[in-house]
């Protein structure tokens, strides 16, 4: 979701904001929106069998066809546990598979969510990463401090609504200013009642055309595209916060876990189990797919 991304019921944390506690905010919009897309899983629930709430339109989270690489990540952790891995899919965006799967019983868990999600019992920590700025090479933007000057001074943004990103361009006094160039990535539609997101991909490839200066994302949402892109683009971990007044600082680091309903300690204390097992496979994963990897806590 997570983000993700998933990618919720990302009500917001008191304590977290990040890539799915920002997008709850869109909750009470997408509730408005209409019922959710049925869930269908491969194979019926059993003992064996760990029930993994996916979306069909999370890219490159989760994909229909079990690629994305929170997908690959669940896998190798289902075989660490022993377990077949079952993918409850909905067509619905991952912020709603809490409320609509996982609470429901559709499904046993989530991926990438926020350690301390508030709603979930979440697992130990299996990768730490961050926001980004996304650059083209030949621009020679080394900076990873959102308020440099060579952020600043840039007059175009590719950002993704509800995150930290709208909030950096208010302080920097590039939002007014930037607001029909976002809305015209998402075709004008207007975010009011209804859930709309930029695709991480569509994000990238405005930097890449030269449509955009600075793309600002969760590195998770952009680095198979950033590697994959035919222009050569740099993606540098933004290393300060946001400040706010009274309150605490957005932070620009998350640890990411696994969530699980609030009765199923049970679950959870294998799933920490296995990640311990699988830990290996899995940074290769994260690795593969391009996201940088930050140290517990920094």
């Amino acid at each position: 979701m997570s983000r993700p991304r998933m990618t919720l019921a990302h009500v917001i944390s008191r304590n977290v904001i990040s890539r799915l506690a920002l997008v709850a905010a869109g909750l009470a919009l997408g509730a408005a929106t209409g019922t959710a897309a049925p869930a269908t899983a491969a194979g019926a629930p059993g003992a064996k069998e760990l029930r993994i709430c996916a979306s069909n339109v999370e890219a490159p989270f989760s994909t229909p066809d079990s690629s994305g690489f929170e997908d690959r990540v669940a896998k190798a952790l289902a075989e660490a546990m022993g377990r077949k891995a079952v993918f409850v899919r909905s067509d619905q965006p991952g912020i709603y598979l809490v409320r609509d799967q996982l609470e429901k019983n559709n499904c046993d868990v989530v991926m990438g969510v926020d350690v301390g999600d508030e709603r979930l019992l979440t697992s130990s920590p299996y990768y730490r990463t961050g926001y980004v700025l996304v650059t083209r090479a030949d621009r020679n933007i080394t900076t990873s401090d959102w308020q440099d000057p060579q952020i600043k001074d840039q007059t175009r943004f590719a950002v993704r609504f509800y995150s930290p990103a709208e909030t950096m361009l208010k302080r920097i006094g590039r939002f007014e200013d930037n607001a029909a160039y976002m809305y015209s990535l998402v075709n004008f539609k207007s975010r009011r009642n209804q859930w709309i997101q930029v695709p991480g991909d569509r994000l990238v490839t405005e930097v890449s055309n030269g449509d955009a200066d600075v793309a600002i994302a969760f590195a998770p949402e952009v680095a198979r595209y950033v590697t994959k892109a035919s222009t050569p683009l740099r993606m540098t971990v933004i290393s300060t916060d946001v400040d706010r007044p009274n309150d605490k600082p957005i932070p620009m680091h998350y640890d990411q876990a696994i969530g699980v309903r609030k009765n199923d300690a049970a679950l959870l204390a294998e799933i920490n189990a296995g990640l311990q097992k699988a830990r290996g496979q899995i940074e290769q994963i994260l690795t593969d797919e391009g996201i940088p990897l930050l140290d517990p806590n920094t």
